[in-house]
């Protein structure tokens, strides 16, 4: 399964940080890249600082128009995910989901155009409740992808975290001077 997530919009300044862990956790639970627009362009330096320490190949792409991307992607087979408080119980359609093969996610930041719901494959809700789109984007690919994320190599890691039940092992193969 191939997963990229595509960020809509950004609140200027306000944003950035929320944008920016939308990209981590986008990495850290196995999407392969990240289109932006609106963002602050430091924020593909943190994300290369990340890959570099940390390890893997995840991409940021600055895009201009987020609807070229719905509709490369469709043509390309992958089914549209859009997050959103307003779309189906995500404990609906896991299933579902599961058995695509290509996804594009869908992040919003503040109100997202109408059209996005109508070009969406899916549209997914993690409750029906106002949160945070981190922790939405978070638990849908865990949802997807049933914990697997976490099983994924990072190739060319500088350091690597060795789970402890008490304190911290971090293994070190360079340091960062």
């Amino acid at each position: 399964m191939v997963i990229e997530v595509l960020r809509i919009g950004q609140r200027l300044v306000r944003d950035d940080r929320v944008t920016t862990h939308v990209a981590l956790v986008s990495r850290a639970f196995g999407a392969e890249r990240i289109f932006m627009n609106e963002v602050n362009p430091e924020i593909k330096d943190t994300v290369e600082k990340i890959n570099k320490t940390w390890g893997g190949k995840f991409e940021v792409e600055f895009i201009d128009k987020w609807k070229n991307i719905v509709k490369k992607k469709k043509e390309e087979d992958f089914k549209i995910i859009h997050l959103s408080m307003y779309g189906q119980n995500i404990n609906n359609v896991q299933e579902e989901i599961q058995k695509e093969k290509n996804l594009l996610i869908v992040v919003g930041a503040e109100k997202v155009p109408r059209e996005i719901y109508e070009l969406a494959d899916y549209n997914v809700g993690i409750g029906s409740q106002p949160h945070s789109e981190i922790s939405a984007l978070a638990i849908l690919l865990d949802r997807i992808q049933k914990g697997s994320q976490f099983e994924k190599y990072f190739a060319n890691a500088k350091r690597k975290i060795i789970p402890t039940k008490n304190g911290k092992n971090v293994q070190v193969e360079e340091t960062r001077d």
